[in-house]
């Protein structure tokens, strides 16, 4: 049976989620890899009580499932919510949007990130283009440095109320040259969602499915544009176990848990190196995926309106997937803060103790 995720409005906000209402699956299939112990709500070896309960300190805080080496050793949620029902993702999709990217790469249907995205969209082009666009390479769309003005902000509204998103994206003014400093934007993301529908002739979710299926990542729900496109970068639903399985398939360098290549791991360096920064906050950002240190070990964190979270810290082989109420932004408040600071004063030093009793540098 299906009904309706509830979309909050907040048009002003960083990471900004609205859209047409979403659906979502009640008890959407878990894939296997993805699942936890039949008594996973009460996985939490002793060194994570700490950070169980101050997560749970935290309202807005729906479920917390963490995985180091390969093993799920939290998997909890609190006030009523579950980790193996599906939830609105938000802007951590635009993580999964550059997997894609990169699986598409791999496949050789995209050339690579310095090829124009005029050789998909040009069509879709406006009559009279800035030279510009011309310029605009995939890179660029997944770096936030296509130049053009933002769809997110207080744009989206006006974006997502227009006949052809893709074409609305792509008529923006410039507001910097391509490569320039970073600008967030969802129109960004869902052009590139269109350029993977353009050059593999299927659906984006078709894809997710297909392609990081064997990785147990499995998108339940997605909404798309009037042309039937799949927002690229939000409005995307998955269990938080499949959130967990995507920190995974990074943590592992590309495989599936059997070992099956699912993203090449130069994808992947690729995505972490950082290549812009944040007006908003200090993050540092790649592709798709912004670029931290948490208690002195270097990370990678996928970021969704409200507290929807994916984090990855190689060195400690550990992934966290965090999900939250979604009636409030997470920059402004100092949400995003305390969820930082659950990872690195609670989360590491437990993974740290747990490697160091099992005699793991």
């Amino acid at each position: 049976m299906t009904h309706r995720l509830i979309v909050s409005v907040a048009l002003a906000a960083l990471l900004l989620p609205v859209g047409r209402p979403l659906a979502q699956e009640a008890a959407a299939p878990v894939p296997p890899e993805a699942r936890a112990p039949a008594d996973a709500t009460a996985v939490a070896p002793a060194n994570f009580d700490a950070a169980v309960a101050r997560a749970a300190a935290l309202q807005p805080l729906e479920t917390l499932l963490v995985a180091q080496d390969g093993e799920t050793v939290v998997d909890r949620g609190f006030r009523g919510k579950r980790t193996d029902r599906a939830t609105n993702i938000k802007s951590a999709s635009k993580s999964v949007i550059s997997a894609l990217v990169g699986i598409a790469i791999d496949k050789g249907l995209i050339q690579g990130p310095d090829q124009p995205i005029a050789d998909f969209l040009a069509a879709d082009f406006p009559a009279d283009p800035d030279p510009r666009l011309q310029h605009v390479t995939v890179g660029n769309l997944l770096s936030m440095q296509a130049g053009l003005e933002r769809t997110s902000g207080g744009n989206y509204g006006a974006w997502i109320s227009s006949r052809n998103w893709v074409r609305d994206a792509l008529r923006r003014p410039f507001v910097a040259d391509p490569g320039g400093p970073m600008l967030y934007s969802t129109g960004s993301t869902h052009l590139l969602s269109a350029i993977l529908t353009k050059a593999s002739g299927r659906s984006t979710l078709a894809l997710a499915r297909d392609w990081l299926g064997p990785a147990g990542v499995r998108v339940t729900d997605w909404e798309r544009d009037p042309q039937g496109i799949y927002l690229g970068g939000n409005q995307m639903a998955m269990t938080p176990r499949s959130l967990l399985a995507l920190g995974e398939l990074y943590r592992r360098g590309g495989t599936a848990a059997d070992g099956t290549r699912v993203l090449s791991r130069e994808w992947i360096e690729g995505s972490w190196t950082p290549r812009t920064t944040s007006r908003f906050h200090d993050g540092r950002y790649g592709y798709g995926w912004f670029l931290d240190t948490f208690a002195g070990h270097e990370g990678r964190y996928g970021w969704g309106y409200g507290g929807q979270m994916i984090y990855v810290i190689p060195d400690l082989a550990l992934s966290i997937a965090i999900t939250s109420a979604q009636d409030q932004p997470s920059a402004r408040t100092g949400y995003v803060q305390a969820l930082h600071r659950l990872v690195s004063e609670t989360i590491v030093p437990a993974a740290e103790a747990r490697r160091a009793a099992e005699g793991k540098s």
